[in-house]
């Protein structure tokens, strides 16, 4: 069951999450974050700074830590690295793990030309998909996820209305905002996302 999940799932702040999957920890896009989190696997969906934080990932990377990402960050980092594009999918100690598209539809920060990425795992299961930094694309029309990991805060990335429409497209279980209270949007965006998905889905806010 996803609620079953959610006690495996930890956001670390911006879009950030640690995940305890078969004993392996998951750690996507580690950005400014407070608590070590020693990472069996890392995800990183994109070149930019608070996402493929280089300071952030070498607190927590072990000598054998497989780092999953796309080729622009791969320059960035070292040690065990696999590249992957939109539409790839490899399993990596048992987990599996699916890059999927992420960018802008209306506005020129994420190009789809760039190959950036979004995440849909599969652990006990459960299909958890992290959006990324991305607006609401058709892509997510095909997408098939348990749990949802969405940015809500605008300016980069979707707004609180457009991760709604979004949830109504994935018809995931349990929705989590993510891409808030750091850089740039607020807990009131959470709040507001949480609000309008009332009776349609289940929303967690992480602290």
């Amino acid at each position: 069951m996803p609620q079953n999940m959610l006690k495996n799932i930890k956001w670390l702040g911006h879009s950030g999450f640690a995940i305890n999957a078969h004993d392996k920890i998951i750690v996507i896009d580690p950005f400014q974050i407070k608590e070590i989190v020693p990472a069996d696997i890392i995800l990183i969906t994109h070149s930019h700074y608070d996402h493929c934080s280089i300071e952030d990932i070498d607190k927590i990377k072990k000598p054998e830590t497989v780092i999953v990402t796309e080729a622009e960050s791969a320059k960035k980092l070292s040690g065990n690295v696999r590249v992957v594009k939109p539409g790839d999918k490899i399993t990596v100690s048992g987990v599996q793990i699916e890059a999927v598209e992420a960018y802008n539809t209306n506005k020129a920060f994420h190009p789809k030309t760039n190959g950036w990425l979004g995440f849909i795992l599969t652990v006990d299961g459960i299909r958890i998909y992290h959006a990324g930094d991305t607006d609401l694309i058709p892509e997510m029309d095909k997408f098939e996820t348990d749990i949802a990991l969405l940015p809500v805060s605008g300016t980069y990335v979707m707004t609180a209305e457009e991760a709604v429409e979004a949830v109504k497209r994935l018809k995931p279980e349990i929705a989590i905002p993510m891409h808030f209270d750091s850089i740039v949007g607020s807990k009131e965006d959470a709040v507001k996302f949480k609000k309008h998905l009332e009776g349609i889905c289940e929303v967690e806010l992480l602290s």
